[in-house]
């Protein structure tokens, strides 16, 4: 297994669902990335969703976007965030997962991609743009250097939709809560998260969900029918409304602390 999956499978043992933190990188600068990434692990979680940032972000929400906004003008590239994740594992063996869209990652090249993801210490890619049916460009080569690839699956995906998701998935599928972007207010948390729990028992596989968890509240609420937990745009606005760098970690800190106290089961 890699170590996304040994995450997954060491939260299993302990009783409690593996919490996974997004943070884009280059918000507010790559450097402070390094010590965001490394105070979520400290802190509790379980994996990091290190976001690419794009122009066009249509999956996520207002914060998020703001963060990619504030990336890109700081000068964050493909490059540049491949060189982040390799700073940061000289510090942190945290589960990075590669988290974006498909053009950038086109632009850079699939197989370029892929090899200087794995030679810099990243642990796999989420394409939220990026259908199972079309991935074979990169979820293949990135299997045969032992990166993961993670499908997404949305309340309207269908039978077949699912199945291939499933399919591709090499450690956990995502599965996104509500129709929607990223930071809304999911409607009903617990059916979401119970829909999401029958998925994973039809499966066969962990899943995780996401879209909406803000608080240790809705972790607790989600945390006993799934494998994992994914919480970002919480987190990006406690970046965004921190007044300096040093202020923004300490944010991560207690933030990631309080989000890890809810995901053990009881």
């Amino acid at each position: 297994m890699g170590r996304i999956a040994d995450a997954f499978a060491n939260a299993k043992n302990e009783n409690r669902a593996a919490l996974v933190i997004y943070l884009c990188a280059g918000d507010p600068d790559l450097r402070t990335t390094e010590d965001l990434v490394v105070a979520a692990a400290e802190s509790g979680a379980d994996v990091i969703e290190l976001g690419v940032p794009f122009s066009d972000p249509t999956a996520d929400g207002p914060a998020i976007q703001r963060a990619s906004e504030r990336s890109l003008a700081g000068g964050t590239t493909v490059a540049k965030v491949l060189d982040t994740v390799r700073a940061i594992r000289q510090r942190s063996d945290v589960p990075i997962l590669l988290f974006g869209y498909y053009n950038p990652i086109l632009a850079y090249g699939e197989q370029k991609v892929v090899d200087d993801a794995a030679e810099r210490g990243a642990d796999g890619f989420l394409v939220v743009d990026l259908p199972p049916e079309e991935s074979d460009g990169l979820r293949l080569p990135a299997i045969e250097k032992g990166l993961d690839f993670v499908p997404l699956v949305a309340p309207t995906s269908d039978r077949d939709r699912v199945a291939k998701a499933a399919a591709a998935a090499t450690s956990f599928v995502y599965y996104v809560s509500m129709t929607g972007v990223t930071g809304s207010k999911a409607t009903d948390l617990a059916s979401a998260s119970e829909r999401a729990g029958l998925l994973q028992r039809e499966l066969g596989r962990p899943v995780a969900i996401g879209f909406g968890i803000k608080t240790r509240g809705d972790v607790e609420t989600v945390a006993p029918h799934v494998d994992g937990v994914v919480v970002g745009s919480a987190v990006v606005r406690a970046i965004e409304d921190a007044e300096s760098s040093e202020a923004a970690v300490a944010a991560v800190r207690t933030l990631v602390a309080e989000l890890a106290a809810g995901v053990v089961r009881q």
